[in-house]
C-alpha cells in the first residue's frame, strides 16, 4: 500500500479532514440554538475514514452512506451550504429541506444518503452495483454502514448476494465500538468484523480509521481488487466518535476516561503532526487552513439563514397515492 506523503494532496486531506470537524461543531451549536431540529448524528472524531475513503474512489463511483453521514457528503463534495439549508429544513438544502440531518442527497456527487434505517444502505448499495455490472460499466458503489449494522439481517443478506454474483461493492464498517449506546462485546459473539467476510467468500480487511493515510491506501487496494473484478470487499475502519451517538445521549455507556485516550488519536492531529515532523506544514499554513475553513462555515450558515421555507401549499408535492373506489 502506498503511504508516501506529498504536500498537496495531504494539506487537501487535512483542510477536508478540518472542514468535517468546524462544520459539525456549528452544527452542534445551532443545534443548541434550536436552529436545526429533528435528530443530529456527528461525524466528529471518524473524519479520517471518510476523506481516506473518498480519494480512493472516481467521481463516477457511489456512495451510500448512514445516518452519521455529513462527513461523507462533505468528503465526496458536496457543498456545505446545501448540507446546512438542509438542516435548516430549508428548500435550497439538497433534499429540498425534506430530508434533514439523516437523509442528504445529490445526484451530481452520486451520494445516494444519507438513510435512517441501521443497515438499510446495504441492500441499495447491492442494486446500485447489480445496475452497473449488468449496464457493463466498471464502477465502485462505496457503502458505509456501522458496527451495529452487523447485526441486522440485512448486512448478511447484501454480503452473501453481493459475494454470489461478484458485484463491486466496497462495503465499509465504521466500527466505532458502540452501536449507539451498546458496546460491541454484547452484540457479537466474534467482534472482528473484517473476518466475516470469509463467511461469504469475500476478501477483507481491517484498517486504523484514525489514519487518513492508512484508509487511503487500504481503501485504494480494496477499490483496485474490486474494479479488476475480483468481487466486493469488506473493509473495517476501526474508529471512534468523540461526542455522544446523537444530541439526545446522555453517554452513559462509556467513561470519560475512555474518551479521553481515543482523543489523543485525533485523526486530525495525527495527520497536521506528521507534516509538521516531515516538514510539509508550518503554523502559518494552519492558521490559513482554519481560516478558509471558518469562512466555508460562515458561509453556509448564512446560505442556510437566508434560505426559503417551502410553500404549505407543496406539502403533497413528490407524494403519491392510488386513490380505490370504495
Amino acid at each position: 500500500m502506498q503511504t508516501t506523503i506529498e504536500k498537496p494532496h495531504a494539506l487537501r486531506q487535512l483542510r477536508q479532514m478540518l472542514l468535517i470537524r468546524r462544520f459539525e461543531e456549528k452544527s452542534a451549536e445551532l443545534y443548541s440554538a434550536t436552529k436545526i431540529r429533528g435528530f443530529l448524528h456527528l461525524y466528529i472524531g471518524e473524519e479520517a475514514v471518510a476523506v481516506g475513503v473518498m480519494a480512493a474512489l472516481t467521481p463516477e463511483d457511489a456512495v451510500v452512506a448512514t445516518y452519521r453521514e455529513h462527513g461523507q457528503a462533505l468528503a465526496r463534495g458536496m457543498s456545505a451550504a446545501s448540507i446546512m439549508a438542509e438542516m435548516y429544513g430549508k428548500q435550497e438544502g439538497c433534499s429540498r429541506g425534506r430530508g434533514g440531518s439523516m437523509h442528504l442527497f445529490d445526484a451530481a456527487t452520486r451520494f445516494y444518503g444519507g438513510n435512517a434505517i441501521v443497515a438499510g444502505g446495504l441492500p441499495l448499495a447491492v442494486g446500485l452495483a447489480l445496475a452497473d455490472k449488468m449496464q457493463g460499466r466498471n464502477r465502485v458503489t462505496a457503502c458505509f454502514f456501522g458496527d451495529g449494522a452487523v447485526a441486522e439481517g440485512d448486512f448478511h443478506e447484501a454480503l452473501n448476494l453481493a459475494s454470489l454474483w461478484r458485484l463491486p461493492v466496497l462495503f465499509l464498517c465504521e466500527n466505532n465500538l458502540y452501536a449507539m449506546g451498546t458496546a460491541l462485546s454484547y452484540t457479537e459473539a466474534n467482534q472482528d468484523i473484517a473476518a466475516k467476510g470469509a463467511n461469504y467468500a469475500m476478501a477483507s480487511a481491517w484498517v486504523d480509521g484514525m489514519d487518513v493515510i492508512a484508509v487511503e491506501a487500504a481503501a485504494r487496494n480494496a477499490a483496485a481488487h474490486i474494479r479488476e473484478g475480483n468481487g466486493p470487499y469488506l473493509l473495517e475502519c476501526r474508529t471512534y466518535r468523540f461526542r455522544p451517538h446523537s444530541m439526545f445521549d446522555t453517554e452513559l455507556y462509556r467513561t470519560k476516561e475512555e474518551v479521553e485516550a481515543w482523543k489523543q488519536r485525533d485523526p486530525i492531529e495525527l495527520l497536521a503532526g506528521r507534516l509538521r515532523e516531515a516538514g510539509l506544514l508550518d503554523d502559518q499554513e494552519m492558521a490559513d487552513l482554519e481560516r478558509e475553513v471558518a469562512a466555508e462555515v460562515e458561509a453556509s450558515v448564512a446560505f442556510a439563514e437566508a434560505g426559503t421555507w417551502e410553500p404549505v401549499a407543496d406539502l403533497t408535492r413528490f407524494v403519491t397515492s392510488e386513490r380505490r373506489a370504495a
